[in-house]
């Protein structure tokens, strides 16, 4: 077994203990641990001010930046974990996929993966390439103290999407196109993917992460019958990949309701919820052993504060019997989110959850 395979040693006593691992391994907790997918972002002001004029993908290989940036909404809003900022591309582009991300477009690769042939760009992930990531989180772990970090990646499914349709897209038919008429490309694209999604998120946790999340975030575009069939065998690959080294791994998709006891059987500990299933009935579509995550609808924030507070009393209302439970959104804070409410938002949870 090398370095880079052999399980990390037990974290640190203080970020083992948090509210956010307890929650993760279903253990008690002395509140309901919060945080925001994107809470590092758009949505706060000092964000844009450090980001000016830096693009995306510059920024996340800047370890001071990332550094800077993943502290901020822990400063501000007194979130019970930080998530590592960084964008679901970078490990495609650290492997020398030409791509870029265009402000108000999203990532859009130069050359998309339609053959066999163009298989080639995608070759194994070293820890070297993504150097910078270790480095920052050094630097984050030093600073958190007893705030656990999240470390994450893209899935293959979400990642292969990009690369065969170019950019993002609305109806993903080129990628369906070639998982349907070309199941034996589909499926060696998605292992390959899986391999580099594995060899980065082991750089993060080798580096310090204390738990990982696998964002599927274009899954909810599948049957159920194709998700089991061509993407979960990929996805499990990820999870099994990583299952040695003892950190919690979290999955989550968008509009996967229909995926969810799916998305649980391919390895995760803890499965994101959307907003569209209550989480009473994610429970039970889950089914026992895993924790949940979720699953307030990002638009609530825009309501007035008694109605943030009544629709977040119902998720928690909902979350009460289960064996483990982090809230958090449906999906990512949106950037004309006022960074007060979710302040208010966190306060909220914490003090109507306290044990």
């Amino acid at each position: 077994m090398s370095a880079n395979d052999a399980p990390r040693a037990q974290q640190p006593s203080a970020p083992y203990d948090s509210a956010f691992l307890k929650a993760c391994r279903r253990e008690p907790v002395p509140h309901t641990p919060v945080w925001f997918m994107r809470q590092a972002g758009r949505s706060l002001p000092e964000y844009r001010k450090v980001r000016e004029g830096i693009p995306m993908l510059e920024s996340c290989m800047r370890p001071e930046l990332v550094t800077e940036i993943t502290l901020q909404p822990v400063r501000r809003h007194n979130v019970d974990a930080a998530i590592y900022f960084s964008d679901i591309v970078v490990p495609l582009k650290a492997i020398g996929v030409d791509l870029d991300i265009k402000p108000g477009v999203g990532p859009v690769v130069e050359h998309p993966i339609r053959t066999r042939e163009d298989l080639a760009q995608l070759r194994d992930l070293t820890p070297e390439d993504v150097s910078y990531v270790t480095e920052a989180i050094g630097l984050l772990t030093r600073e958190l103290g007893a705030t656990p970090l999240i470390g994450f990646a893209g899935a293959p499914f979400t990642l292969a999407s990009y690369l065969v349709e170019g950019g993002p897209s609305r109806t993903y038919e080129n990628a369906k196109a070639m998982m349907y008429g070309d199941p034996e490309l589909w499926a060696d694209l998605l292992d390959r993917l899986a391999g580099i999604t594995a060899a980065f998120l082991k750089v993060q946790i080798e580096a310090g992460a204390s738990a990982v999340q696998l964002f599927d975030s274009w899954a909810g575009a599948l049957a159920p019958v194709d998700y089991r069939r061509s993407v979960l065998p990929a996805s499990a690959k990820v999870f099994d990949a990583v299952a040695g080294y003892g950190v919690p791994r979290i999955h989550f998709g968008v509009g996967t309701g229909e995926l969810l006891p799916l998305m649980g059987e391919a390895g995760a500990d803890v499965v994101g919820v959307d907003w569209r299933v209550p989480m009473d009935e994610a429970a039970r579509r889950v089914g026992p052993g895993k924790a949940l995550q979720g699953n307030l609808d990002p638009t609530v924030l825009f309501a007035p504060t008694e109605a943030v507070e009544a629709k977040t009393q119902e998720v928690l209302d909902a979350a009460a019997g289960l064996e483990g439970h982090v809230f958090n959104l449906g999906h990512g804070v949106m950037p004309s989110t006022d960074p007060d409410a979710l302040t208010r938002l966190v306060e909220y949870v914490h003090t109507h959850t306290a044990r």
